[in-house]
């Protein structure tokens, strides 16, 4: 079968258990965290095979990410371990709807030490997707480390995905960011964002337009989720939208985007992005925008990915 690997950042989520922002918050829950390892684990909780490539600090909350990632039957071969610097945190803070407000503690954490000799041998393969977010786009080694994983993935014809998952607060400023994310995305095969994420990116208010904007270089196939309004999808071909269950209960969003684009992933893994249809590309929003309404429903990320048998 064929893999699913996730790069970047993988981190302990301190998740609030009271609604407030984080200067009055006086009790956290911690969670197994990170975009990229919520992929990974999200398609593995499907009966996909995933693999997590990142680096953790050689302390307490590395060895409890791994376990986490262990018990969610996702592969830990490329996940390195170094005593140089500690695991990622966040924490995160949550109003009454739900929706999230993030404190990064990383300058440096283990993640941005990976480097490129650690990802120059993994075993890329025809029908393998690659996934990678922006977080760890952000300095050296771990960029580096990015583009040669991106390299070595397209030259054994493995498909690219890049969810850029902007977080403004973790960067110098947000022109940086954006200049970084554009630099990326005609790597990628595969693109999912945000509404609010694809008009920072481009530039350009209406979503047709916009998306039309970014099928450059290797991009066919755009993701565009909407919340409430449910999400579509975009190749040069075709396009499709799906509703979501605005009825759903909304405990936490964290980790919604990364259920979304997990499943999608999961369903395309093996059967590649040529030809789809839009009757396709309806089924695949549909299952995504189950998984994050189940992800919303619960808290924390990872251990709220849903199973196969729950969004069908």
């Amino acid at each position: 079968m064929n893999m699913l690997y996730a790069i970047g950042e993988m981190l302990i989520d301190f998740t609030a258990q009271e609604p407030g922002v984080l200067e009055i918050t006086s009790t956290f829950r911690k969670n197994a965290g990170g975009a990229p390892a919520n992929v990974a684990v999200c398609a593995a909780k499907q009966g996909k095979n995933a693999s997590v490539i990142t680096k953790l600090g050689k302390d307490p909350f590395g060895n409890f990410l791994v376990s986490t990632l262990a018990q969610d039957n996702v592969n830990t071969q490329y996940v390195f371990r170094t005593e140089e610097a500690k695991t990622a945190l966040a924490f995160v803070a949550r109003d009454e709807n739900g929706e999230r407000a993030f404190s990064f503690y990383r300058n440096p954490s283990a993640d941005m030490l990976l480097n490129e000799e650690e990802v120059a041998s993994i075993p890329f393969r025809a029908g393998d997707i690659l996934h990678f977010g922006s977080v760890d786009l952000c300095d050296a080694p771990v960029k580096r480390a990015h583009m040669v994983a991106i390299e070595h993935a397209r030259a054994a014809g493995a498909l690219i995905s890049f969810d850029p998952n902007l977080r403004y607060n973790l960067w110098d400023s947000a022109e940086a960011l954006l200049t970084t994310v554009r630099a990326f995305l005609p790597l990628a095969d595969i693109v999912k964002v945000s509404e609010e994420e694809l008009a920072d990116i481009t530039g350009i208010a209406d979503e047709k337009e916009a998306v039309n904007s970014l099928f450059c270089g290797a991009v066919k196939l755009v993701f565009v989720t909407k919340g409430k309004g449910g999400a579509s999808a975009y190749t040069k071909d075709a396009e499709a939208w799906a509703p979501t269950d605005v009825n759903s209960k909304v405990v936490d969003t964290t980790g919604a985007g990364d259920s979304f684009i997990g499943t999608i992933l999961g369903q395309l893994l093996g059967r590649g992005i040529e030809g789809l249809t839009k009757e396709e590309l309806i089924r695949l929003i549909t299952l995504a925008n189950r998984a994050a309404t189940i992800v919303v429903s619960r808290e924390g990320a990872i251990p709220a990915m849903p199973t196969a048998e729950e969004i069908v």
